[in-house]
């Protein structure tokens, strides 16, 4: 059977992380929410910046992540998203060609400057994130790849992204470009103040377009304003044909009109960031699905990357996750 160009392209923002520990006090004398992802404007990230301890800066962006893993994986994997011409869109480009991902998107000569994303470890491993989203918030229809789109066999989108209405429209493009060649789409909800935003528009997308849908439990319990979890499974289950529910040490559950598969977590001896482990766990359970796997192995693969990169700081994989999943007799041995 011959292969698409690409397995999976990735849509959304392009961010460089900035990342640093800190204790409890620090959030709380600067009233920031503990665990969450929140927009910042430029004046506030130049304030948390300085004062911030030292950092780490890496590439980052959720969906940018996720086909970090994909690569990890030895996937073949594309991005579309917007930086600035400038330092950190420098880095950024570099860093995710680096590791093996194709990106050709054209950095941007005037307007916002690249995205940065401010985020804060603390000893028990939550990570709180403050982002500026600057030119990552531009894209637009004419930043799309379209051949990528065609030509690959998933694509990703990053609802993170889904805010601005060019951004917006451009998901619309994809996902019509997408089904329009017979492709798959997969959703990432990415976090429960997106789907308060976007609940709507996200339902709309979720039963006219998309093939695979990624949240976690407080996101999936947003999107169907209910508060048992069982509930919302059952409310999945009709809009739906396949979705992957996270419940972080509980495990996940891949989620069918007909059947719902239970997931155990990969234990690790010590949590260390839990930044990237949705996004991992997308990577992981995107990689099986391109590789025509059951549910049940796409979820471990998921659970066997999530595990990985919350071992370690950053939200990118440090092993070779084709090695890890080789180990675990996940894919067949070279």
């Amino acid at each position: 059977m011959s292969r698409k160009p690409l397995q999976v392209v990735g849509i959304g923002n392009a961010i460089v992380d900035i990342m640093t520990r800190c204790d409890d006090v620090f959030l709380a004398a600067r009233d920031l929410p503990k665990g969450i992802m929140r927009l910042i404007d430029a004046a506030e990230a130049d304030r948390l910046y300085a004062a911030m301890g030292p950092a780490v800066e890496i590439s980052g962006g959720s969906a940018a992540n996720t086909c970090a893993g994909l690569a990890s994986f030895g996937a073949e994997a594309g991005f579309i998203g917007r930086v600035a011409d400038d330092q950190l869109g420098s880095i950024f480009g570099h860093d995710i060609r680096a590791i093996g991902v194709a990106y050709d998107t054209a950095p941007s000569t005037d307007g916002a400057p690249t995205a940065k994303c401010l985020i804060l470890v603390t000893p028990d491993g939550e990570r709180t994130m403050n982002t500026f989203l600057g030119a990552s918030v531009e894209l637009g229809p004419q930043d799309l790849d379209r051949d990528m789109i065609r030509n690959a066999e998933i694509t990703y989108l990053e609802g993170y992204l889904f805010d601005p209405p060019e951004a917006k429209a451009a998901f619309h493009e994809a996902v019509e470009l997408a089904g329009a060649a017979g492709n798959k789409v997969a959703l990432s909800l990415s976090d429960p103040f997106c789907v308060e935003r976007h609940r709507a528009a996200f339902r709309s997308l979720i039963q006219s377009g998309v093939d695979l849908l990624f949240a976690n439990e407080d996101e999936i319990l947003a999107l169907y304003e209910v508060s048992d979890f069982e509930e919302a499974v059952a409310a999945v289950r009709q809009e739906t044909t396949l979705a992957a529910l996270t419940r972080g040490g509980a495990g996940s559950l891949v989620v069918t009109p007909e059947s719902v598969t239970e997931i155990a977590a990969v234990p690790v001896d010590t949590v260390v960031d839990t930044t990237g482990a949705g996004d991992l766990y997308a990577a992981g359970f995107l990689y099986g699905v391109a590789m025509h796997k059951d549910h049940a192995a796409c979820g471990r693969l998921a659970s066997l990357a999530a595990a990985e990169v919350i071992s370690h700081i950053g939200a990118r994989p440090e092993a070779l996750l084709e090695d890890l999943a080789r180990a675990e007799g996940l894919i067949a041995t070279a």
